[in-house]
């Protein structure tokens, strides 16, 4: 009995590790208490509209930089080889807002033969703490118009 207890004790420990539920540093500050988070954060997803199509998952970070703002964005079940503009944009996911900083600071994101790509954004723009934000992911230069993935930002918690 006690060993079961005991490994039944080490298991949950570990599940709960591998869910991310105990307490590690991942980079971007998080809200707890009277800590904060400095960034912007958001979670990409395909749009329903092309649900079966095409399924594309990521992340973006909009941070400080000095009196600029840096940001962040990675992507993955792409297709290998293709190539993704993305821009922030003002406004929600699906508001067709302006784009955030110059449109020529952004790479567009080179997929590798593992579905996934990484790549940041230098904007001459200080880093907001108010208003509505939002990352879009096109499906190709010449295909400006169709939305692959998008997510809205959260704003930096004070």
């Amino acid at each position: 009995m006690r060993m079961k207890l005991t490994l039944a004790i080490i298991t949950l420990g570990a599940s709960a590790a591998g869910c991310g539920m105990l307490n590690k540093s991942s980079g971007t500050e998080i809200s707890t208490g009277s800590e904060t988070r400095n960034s912007w954060t958001a979670t990409l997803a395909t749009p329903s509209t092309l649900a079966g199509a095409v399924q594309l998952h990521g992340t973006a970070s909009w941070m400080r930089d000095g009196n600029d703002s840096k940001v962040f964005v990675s992507i993955s079940n792409a297709t290998p080889g293709g190539q993704h503009p993305w821009h922030v944009h003002s406004g929600r996911c699906g508001s067709n807002g302006p784009i955030v900083g110059s449109p020529g600071a952004y790479k567009p994101l080179a997929v590798d033969g593992d579905g996934n790509a990484r790549e940041n954004a230098s904007l001459a723009v200080a880093l907001p703490y108010s208003n509505d934000y939002y990352v879009n992911v096109h499906a190709a230069a010449n295909n400006m118009g169709t939305i692959v993935a998008c997510g809205n930002l959260a704003p930096p918690v004070h």
